[in-house]
């Protein structure tokens, strides 16, 4: 099969080829997995990059490999159809159309992908297309997590997203409006139109506008970007407003344990969180926003794309052209 090599750290050209690789076998308790369509996320590419938030690089080395990366095969999150099972799974069938995400087992920028039957997958309906559900998974488990999970975000409550263009900030929009919240989005001038055909209620334009003079207060600002720290949008927040801090530093992380101002950590997976997406799109409440398609033998151009920082949603990498 066709497939990523990830052979070190750095950048696109240097660190990822296609390769020959063998098919994987299912195992007694696994799904192999022929992949139509996987994502290349800004996660994806700092991880490439090992661009990684002060705090984790000796943790994020020992986990994923000090010198060269563990993980041959990257990516994710995906979307495809069943081709084979082992001869203990029951959940699955032969045929079935599935997404979700291969997490840290990685091995999802290949045509197929062997996972275990308990991982976080699920049948994906017909009417949704194999790209929109693969771009769906990690802006929008993302969002479920802080918003609904941690910060329990209420109808009537004000939400600032900065970095609302993105993955994360496209889909954080529709979740918050569909948890019936009032959204105020921060992006760029090009970007205008677009967080406001999500749902958003108001938008800043950070390049002519400075967020920090506004006098409106927020329940809460999402900050997906890392460039909004506590110290900054204090004046943001109402008395009992909190930051949700998505990409910050090994210190903010562990600051959240203690300071209730202060929400941060990992996004969790799960198969309930992909059912609640899957409920969304098909009911016409989130709609994932697709930015370019790449083949796979394009995988250096996907990640150069998305080290430039300025993606809108998602980046798609499709079947092998």
């Amino acid at each position: 099969m066709k497939a990523v090599a990830w052979t070190r750290y750095g950048k696109p050209a240097d660190a990822l080829e296609i390769v020959d690789a063998p098919k994987p076998i299912p195992g007694p308790n696994e799904v192999l997995i022929r992949v139509h369509s996987r994502t290349v996320t800004a996660g994806d590419a700092r991880l490439r990059g090992f661009r990684i938030p002060v705090g984790f690089w000796l943790p994020t080395r020992l986990v994923f490999g000090l010198f060269r990366p563990r993980r041959k095969i990257p990516g994710m999150d995906f979307s495809g159809e069943v081709e084979a099972l082992g001869k203990e799974v029951k959940s699955f069938t032969v045929g079935d159309r599935v997404f979700g995400t291969a997490g840290m087992r990685f091995g999802a920028h290949a045509e197929y992908l062997c996972l275990p039957e308990k991982a976080v997958f699920i049948e994906k309906p017909d009417e949704i297309d194999h790209d929109a559900a693969a771009a769906a998974i990690f802006g929008g488990q993302t969002a479920i997590h802080f918003l609904k999970k941690k910060a329990r975000l209420e109808p009537g409550q004000k939400i600032l997203v900065n970095g609302a263009s993105g993955a994360v900030g496209t889909a954080a929009i529709q979740l918050a409006k569909y948890l019936g919240a009032e959204v105020t989005a921060v992006c760029s001038t090009g970007n205008i139109e677009l967080v406001k055909s999500l749902g958003a209620d108001k938008a800043i334009d950070y390049t002519r506008e400075n967020v920090e003079a506004s006098e409106e207060t927020y329940d809460f600002v999402l900050d997906t970007v890392g460039n909004m720290p506590l110290s900054r949008c204090r004046g943001l927040l109402k008395e009992k407003g909190q930051l949700i801090s998505i990409a910050s530093g090994l210190f903010a992380n562990l600051s959240a344990i203690w300071n209730k101002q202060l929400i941060s950590g990992v996004a969790g997976e799960s198969k309930a969180h992909l059912e609640l997406l899957e409920k969304l799109i098909a009911g016409g409440d989130m709609k994932p926003v697709i930015d370019r398609i790449y083949p796979l033998e394009k995988i250096v151009e996907a990640h150069e794309y998305v080290d430039e920082g300025h993606k809108k949603g998602n980046v798609i990498v499709s079947v092998v052209g």
